[in-house]
């Protein structure tokens, strides 16, 4: 012992000791308490280990994901369905009514207002035709795919990216850690998923009446998915995988959009902070939407530069043919056979309601989990 911690009072010495025990350090990531070590080495079990709340981003996720496909279900139906070769065939034969030319032939203003207006005309005539509840069909199995999809992939990337800052990046944010912790949150969510909107994608394409009179394919979800093994097998289940793990870079962009422009929106906070001026109705503005706004402008970004690949994939889950025969055979072939009969402009068939309903989804779905991050006493900064 030394004189000057002799000489200290025991009062004093006995505050030091409590305040140093108090102050336990804390995850960034997951908002708990980092485990001491004992004497021997061992970690002191808690209820703030690394992973105590990793819960939060599992419950967070799945709220964050059936808000958001629940509110902008008639979208996706729509986009699905212009998405397919059936609706594709509908519009062209529209087209050369109306003494149109092909709408590859046509300038990139002139398609895209044609597609614009197609896209207003199809929303008006689904419920018209159908009844209002075509709007949100395969609704049931688009939640019982969102909530676990978004669940995982929320979980998956929030302590992936926990993992990999600490393992290999002395525990600091990166771009290529957000890229890296994204892309594995993508590939285990695709692969785990694949069956369900493989069903949600064949649901929302069953037509009441057929154009060879017959009337629906499959009665539900189970009878989809019984209907499909005995007709193809269980690899018919995971049919569009290929272009799945395609757009795992529309989902490894968005993530890396949305953190680069966090770390912008909390550097501003800093500075706006430090400048001791009172705050003026932008900042107010900035602090209340900043991050809804980021999530909807990645989402917008991303899906614009990976858009062909939903088309591939929504192609690939269709139903085999009227003689058991299946169009698209993979994803190569999808991609050239679409350009070859429908031209560049049918990988972006679906991409006005695409839009309208993804970037609004985003916001949403990101804004939830975050929400419900702060309530469950977690964050997704580290």
């Amino acid at each position: 012992m030394t004189a000057d911690h002799a000489t200290r009072p025991r009062d004093l010495r006995d505050d030091s000791a409590l305040i140093q025990q108090t102050l336990t350090p804390q995850s960034r990531e997951l908002g708990g308490a980092i485990p001491r070590k004992q004497h021997d080495g061992a970690p002191v079990a808690t209820d703030g280990s690394p992973f105590a709340k990793s819960w939060a981003h599992f419950i967070a996720g799945g709220l964050g994901g059936m808000a958001s496909a629940t509110l902008t279900a008639p979208l996706d139906v729509l986009k699905t369905r212009l998405q397919s070769t059936y609706y594709q065939q509908h519009l062209a034969a529209m087209r050369t009514a109306r003494g149109l030319p092909p709408i590859e032939t046509m300038s990139f203003a002139r398609s895209a207002l044609l597609h614009i207006r197609e896209t207003g005309e199809i929303l008006w005539q689904v419920p018209k035709a159908e009844g209002w509840r075509a709007l949100f069909k395969g609704l049931g199995p688009n939640l019982i795919g969102v909530v676990p999809a978004r669940a995982i992939n929320f979980y998956t990337y929030g302590n992936g990216k926990q993992i990999i800052s600490n393992k290999f990046n002395n525990g600091q944010e990166s771009a290529w850690v957000h890229l890296s912790a994204a892309a594995c949150a993508g590939v285990i969510t695709g692969t785990a998923t694949n069956p369900i909107w493989l069903v949600k994608t064949r649901l929302q394409l069953d037509k009441s009446i057929h154009a060879d009179g017959r009337g629906r394919q499959y009665k539900n979800a189970l009878d989809c998915v019984m209907q499909t093994v005995r007709k193809e097998g269980v690899p018919g289940l995971y049919r569009g995988l290929t272009a799945s793990y395609l757009g795992v870079t529309e989902s490894t962009l968005q993530w890396t959009l949305y953190e680069q422009m966090k770390l912008y929106l909390a550097k501003r906070e800093r500075r706006v902070a430090e400048s001791g001026l009172p705050l003026t109705a932008w900042d107010q503005t900035v602090a209340w939407t900043g991050k809804l706004s980021a999530a909807g402008v990645a989402k917008f970004v991303a899906a614009l530069i990976t858009y062909p690949h939903e088309v591939v994939r929504t192609r690939l889950r269709q139903a085999p043919l009227e003689n058991g025969r299946m169009k698209y055979t993979g994803l190569t072939q999808c991609f050239k056979l679409i350009f070859r009969e429908e031209g560049m402009a049918a990988l972006y068939g679906g991409l006005v309601p695409h839009m309208f309903r993804v970037v609004p989804s985003a916001a949403i779905m990101f804004g939830t989990y975050e929400a419900v991050l702060k309530m469950l006493g977690s964050s997704s900064n580290m």
